[in-house]
């Protein structure tokens, strides 16, 4: 117990040693009372023995076509150039520009023991069929970047909640108390709906998204601005002053408690980040493995990307999202020009996750890893206009690796043309429980308490999707 805690138990009463004591040790398992914020950071147990002890996120801004992707379907090239009136019911879109059905331009191939089947788009990806569960029946609330964004960040489709990685961090803390729990690799393109993606919502602010920028200042102010480090410690020791005086006069609050713990954790972050982002150590034959020696440039950024995620689960970070590199086609949202976007997108990406998975497996890393690959939604199977896709949520495809999960399996279907989920439906709740269940974390007990209800990242909904588990 750190000298706050005990000061703040203080300042509530002995009658507060005891109400903790009652509710639990555990922070899903309790409400927040004074002296939860100090070191919010410190792991927690969890509810259940844990498959993963990190999550990377690997966000394909857009929304990439699930028929160009995973999920195969020859029918749209027998019945390429019809009108998809004449086929099914057809949902109106977002810009309403119905043409007609738009076969892949990309074959598929079986890869590995499993014989998954892969679009030529993601090759590398391939190579690593064993590996991945593919959940083709995926579908989503919303038809808009923006509110699918925060429904899949969230469990929400409106701005204001936490972050999926804000939800494990204050359910677990993280194993490193050098560094945030929560990174966000920023490749260049931060998605519809903004920052508030990645935030903690109302949860204490120690548990936000701390983004990281790609090359070699991933945050501002890294190197310190005063020339010794006893000069630095002695102004961070006045504003800790100065804050204590405040909580002394007012009690408990989590903004101050927050921001303190923040000032602690950003002067350490001075001495980790630049050892994290520093890659000469790596050896050429890894940095080739991500594709850092690539001709294209967004495949280099990427790349490096990836492989900073595998040094961040080395040091313990417990949940890293990526997001997309800026490539020409401005993420997987072709509306027209599908097979230029998506080429360009998937040249930028595939190399270095095949590489990522690779090497945590080489490394005995992917057992302890939960790696999830997924948009907002999906496309349609018609085409927008002559040569693009418009969005669709009725179905998408996902893709899982690592801890606990049953490699090589192909889980639920869509229809004949990819365009509705119709074998086991899967929602984005779904998904946040299967996440959290890995992570050892029963999704209806990870509740925090706002606004006079238990709120949770799986609202009502959720079910662990266990025939992907091992």
């Amino acid at each position: 117990m750190t000298r706050r805690e005990m000061l703040s138990l203080c300042r509530n009463g002995f009658g507060g040693v005891a109400l903790m004591g009652l509710m639990g040790s555990t922070p899903f398992d309790r409400m927040l009372v004074a002296g939860d914020s100090p070191a919010p950071l410190r792991p927690s147990p969890s509810h259940l023995v844990p498959k993963a002890r990190s999550v990377i996120f690997l966000y394909m801004d857009g929304g990439v076509s699930q028929v160009d992707s995973f999920d195969p379907k020859p029918r749209l090239a027998r019945e390429h150039g019809e009108n998809p009136r004449d086929k099914f019911a057809v949902d109106a879109t977002q810009f309403n520009s119905i043409g007609k059905i738009l076969k892949s331009p990309w074959d598929f191939k079986r890869y590995g023991e499993c014989g998954m089947e892969v679009s030529d788009l993601f090759p590398h990806i391939g190579s690593c069929a064993d590996d991945l569960a593919v959940v083709r029946s995926m579908v989503a609330d919303f038809p808009e970047h923006t509110n699918a964004n925060y429904f899949l960040h969230t469990g929400h489709g409106l701005q204001g909640r936490p972050s999926m990685g804000s939800w494990v961090t204050y359910g677990l803390g993280s194993e490193n108390q050098d560094l945030p729990g929560y990174v966000v690799l920023d490749g260049g393109l931060i998605p519809p709906g903004g920052l508030d993606n990645f935030n903690s919502g109302f949860l204490p602010a120690s548990y936000q998204g701390s983004i990281f920028r790609a090359g070699s200042e991933p945050l501002a102010n890294i190197d310190p601005l005063e020339p010794t480090t006893a000069l630095q410690r002695r102004k961070l020791a006045l504003i800790n002053k100065t804050d204590d005086t405040l909580l002394g006069r007012i009690g408990h609050a989590n903004q101050i408690e927050s921001a303190i713990s923040n000032y602690e954790l950003a002067f350490r972050m001075q001495s980790s980040v630049p050892e994290l982002t520093d890659l000469s150590g790596e050896s050429e034959a890894t940095k080739k493995l991500y594709g850092m020696d690539s001709e294209d440039e967004h495949t280099r950024g990427y790349a490096a990307q990836c492989l900073l995620a595998r040094r961040l689960v080395e040091r313990g970070v417990r949940f890293i999202e990526l997001t997309c590199p800026r490539c020409a086609s401005d993420r997987w949202d072709q509306h027209a020009k599908l097979r230029e976007g998506h080429t360009l997108n998937a040249h930028a990406v595939d190399q270095p996750i095949a590489g990522l998975l690779k090497d945590l497996k080489a490394r005995g890393l992917l057992e302890e890893t939960l790696v999830v690959w997924a948009g907002e939604f999906g496309r349609t199977p018609f085409a927008q206009g002559t040569d693009g896709r418009d969005h669709n949520p009725s179905a998408f495809s996902i893709w899982l690796a690592g801890a606990g999960i049953r490699g090589g399996t192909v889980y639920g279907a869509t229809d004949e043309y990819g365009y509705r989920a119709v074998e086991n439906i899967t929602t984005i709740h779904d998904l946040h429980a299967t996440m959290l269940h890995l992570l050892g974390m029963e999704h209806e007990r990870l509740t925090y308490r706002f606004s006079g209800r238990d709120i949770r990242l799986t609202d009502v909904g959720g079910k662990v999707i266990d025939a992907i588990l091992t």
